[in-house]
């Protein structure tokens, strides 16, 4: 699911600001922007948001603002003017190219000059201040996604309720089948017999064989009891991740539509069956947005 969360504190070498945005995904992944200062802590954050987000992809953006006063803006990279000139040097050596190396060349090296925030980047930030504020987001986007996790959960239990309305018609009319097929194999006979009589005896079995053949009581048993499943699951009151669990109910349930509507041989089930399956998709859909 979606969600987003920040949270500010104050620290020793300024404010830290971090920002926790999250979407679907199958599996946990995260990718953070640290300031230089913080770049040793990256494993350890990684670890502090997996607590709170199992699932999902997080984009993490974590930046430091110095106290206002604190000297910024660029300073010479003094090792890295000076790699240039023994590189510089050495070009000039084994290849005899001519001239030296001048203030206009090196001026063309962006990388010569970096950022300077005077000492905030020396200042020690406390691993306690580091995780409350990771956690602090974390769990504003938890919140956030738990909102969305209430509506989804009254979406999915309106699509299960839609699934059982059209089963309950399915098995009402189911029944009218049997007498279809009956009225039709004593039609198709008399017509082949020729005015001769029917051995109703025969034609009986003949239905039972048929009856055997479309009976999807077994069907809806198994279906109505992968509802039931798919419903205890959205209202279990557990941390654990349901989204998997719910994703195999669903495969289940679009195996026992194709199985019904296979032997459905009747124009209103056919209909029916046609609606689970639509309903059955969307649940697929929305389940990928679970944990």
């Amino acid at each position: 699911m979606t969600g987003y969360g920040e949270a500010r504190r104050e620290t020793p070498a300024g404010t830290l600001l971090v920002e926790v945005r999250t979407v679907n995904h199958r599996h946990f992944n995260a990718n953070l922007r640290l300031p230089q200062s913080l770049a040793r802590w990256e494993a350890e954050m990684r670890e502090w948001l997996r607590a709170h987000l199992p699932r999902g992809h997080a984009n993490v953006s974590v930046r430091l603002e110095v106290p206002a006063g604190t000297p910024r803006g660029l300073k010479l990279d003094d090792e890295r003017v000076a790699t240039y000139m023994t590189l510089l040097g050495q070009l000039q050596e084994r290849h005899g190219v001519a001239g030296v190396p001048d203030l206009h060349l090196l001026a063309r090296f962006p990388d010569v000059f970096v950022r300077d925030d005077g000492d905030a980047e020396a200042v020690e930030i406390p691993a306690d201040d580091v995780r409350a504020a990771v956690d602090e987001a974390a769990r504003a986007n938890v919140v956030m996604r738990e909102g969305e996790g209430r509506r989804l959960h009254d979406d999915l239990e309106g699509r299960v309720a839609a699934i059982e309305g059209n089963l309950d018609e399915i098995a009402r009319l189911a029944p009218e089948r049997l007498v279809a097929e009956r009225d039709r194999l004593r039609t198709a006979i008399r017509e082949l017999a020729g005015g001769v009589a029917v051995d109703e005896g025969r034609l009986a079995q003949e239905l039972v064989y048929t009856a055997e053949r479309l009976d999807i009581n077994e069907e809806l048993v198994r279906f109505r009891a992968h509802n039931a499943a798919f419903r205890e699951l959205l209202d279990a009151d557990s941390a654990e991740p349901v989204g998997k669990r719910l994703g195999f109910l669903v495969q289940e349930m679009h195996r026992e539509a194709n199985t019904i509507g296979s032997k459905a041989n009747h124009a209103g089930v056919a209909h029916r069956v046609v609606a689970i399956k639509e309903e059955v998709e969307r649940l697929r859909e929305q389940v990928e947005n679970v944990e």
